[in-house]
């Protein structure tokens, strides 16, 4: 099965450190409690090594020094912020760009998106989403088929059969992305399962043994990111060519090539949406459906909602909107898994947090799955509550913390879509039922994954 979310430690601590070279930051001392450099060079590294992420090492230092504390990269000083309230007080207008598209391209070796005026990142980040909600109406029809099939499948095995989340989920974001990213040239299983394997090879490489030099040191490895990287690239490059010929307007792509940008920007562009999208999208489908397998009511109450908005047509683009609890279920998904504990935003001008001063250039770092699991913004934060999202201080803080509303990057947006269609589906023919003693552990890194395949049986609902 393909690992496609091996983010270990220092892939999330190297992320940090291509913004730190994007934008060197001011070495004026923040005055903000927290940890003092233990090495001179490494600063707290080897302290964030030992907790075992980078999450896990945040939880331990907000826990320590209160909601606004720091710790150093290197011989350079970061803040994080670990609640709502200095979320809402932090002043960041570096709102033209994505900061995981930023530190992803920089990883990939890219640098378009990071030079130019605040305008042209302005236009080239709507263009972007542009392309996105555009594939989405045109496809909607493909979601909805991939869906069906993957649904059909699962109705047709016995109700002991043990299904694995990650390994089918996964299928089932390669094949949307790919389609409604690239075109239906990715309607041939064989050319998913081409980009499947350089996906996997980039993604088990991306910032692996960058702090050691251990992919350097490794040539047989680095000769197959190098190969993995450059067959994507050029399979890339051929899509671009056959669809600026054909001039079509369907898939992601194309809203791209009518554009003002060059061949390398698409490029990238169409690089970041299929990498990142098929991440995303997988893991918040696995989660989805993990959670709801582990609580009936909460597929019982989800049942009802379809039945009233949908009765016995497919879900429609235009329907998702009428489907509040399946977006309390995802959110709340998003929410109790820490789909992305980590965010970083670059302080371009001086701001302050309560008493303290944040230099200009300074790196912030939100502390999502901190934040995401604070007791006193969520009441019993570590269980699955769908329920708790009818509150509108619940909705505030998740949109304030970007995962709503129009701060969302439009890889989840996309994810959510992906996701609506297939709980929609799954749940008003099968019920989901937990594996008995499986407990589906959250690997912590950019974005959250179980550590384990995680399985689950179906039956009819309808019997």
């Amino acid at each position: 099965m393909l690992d496609f979310a091996i983010f270990a430690v220092t892939f999330v601590i190297i992320l940090v450190g291509a913004v730190l070279y994007l934008y060197p930051s001011s070495r004026r001392a923040s005055g903000i409690p927290g940890l003092n450099p233990t090495d001179e060079k490494d600063g707290n590294l080897q302290d964030i090594i030992n907790k075992g992420s980078l999450h896990e090492f945040l939880v331990s230092l907000h826990q320590e020094f209160g909601s606004v504390a720091s710790f150093w990269f290197g011989g350079r000083p970061v803040v994080s912020l670990g609640s709502v309230k200095p979320l809402q007080q932090h002043i960041n207008p570096n709102h033209t760009t994505d900061s995981f598209e930023t530190m992803l391209k920089s990883l990939l070796g890219y640098q378009a998106g990071m030079s130019g005026g605040g305008n042209e990142s302005v236009m080239r980040k709507k263009l972007y989403e542009s392309a996105i909600n555009n594939s989405l109406k045109s496809n909607f029809s493909v979601v909805l088929k991939v869906v069906e099939e993957l649904v059909g499948k699962w109705r047709s095995f016995p109700e002991a059969q043990h299904i694995p989340l990650c390994a089918h989920l996964l299928g089932l974001a390669l094949k949307t992305v790919t389609q409604l990213g690239l075109g239906e040239h990715f309607r041939d299983d064989a050319k998913v399962i081409s980009f499947r394997k350089n996906h996997d090879a980039i993604w088990s490489e991306i910032g692996k043994g960058y702090m050691d030099g251990s992919l350097q040191k490794s040539s047989s490895r680095k000769a197959h990111y190098d190969t993995a990287l450059s067959e994507m690239e050029s399979m890339l490059l051929s899509v671009l060519k056959d669809r600026k010929a054909q001039r079509k307007q369907a898939v992601f792509v194309d809203t791209l090539l009518q554009s003002s940008l060059t061949e390398q920007q698409i490029k990238e562009d169409c690089m970041v949406f299929t990498l990142a999208g098929c991440v995303i999208t997988a893991n918040l489908c696995i989660w989805a459906l993990h959670f709801l397998s582990t609580s009936e009511e909460v597929q019982d109450k989800l049942y009802q909602e379809l039945e009233d908005v949908l009765g016995s047509d497919p879900v429609s683009l235009d329907k998702i909107p009428q489907l509040r609890y399946c977006q309390q279920v995802l959110n709340e998904t998003v929410r109790t898994a820490k789909l992305t504990p980590v965010a970083a935003r670059l302080q371009e001008v001086e701001g302050k947090v309560d008493q303290h001063v944040i230099p200009k250039e300074t790196l912030v770092i939100y502390a999502l799955g901190v934040v995401l699991q604070d007791p006193d913004t969520w009441s019993t934060p570590y269980r699955f509550e769908p329920d708790r999202f009818e509150e509108e201080s619940a909705r505030k803080s998740f949109c304030l913390l970007g995962f709503s509303g129009n701060q969302t990057c439009p890889e989840l947006r996309f994810a959510y879509t992906v996701a609506t269609v297939l709980v929609s589906t799954l749940v008003r023919q099968l019920k989901l039922h937990q594996l008995q003693g499986q407990v589906a552990e959250v690997r912590s890194e950019l974005v959250s994954t179980p550590k384990e395949e995680t399985w689950i049986t179906v039956s009819s609902r309808r019997s």
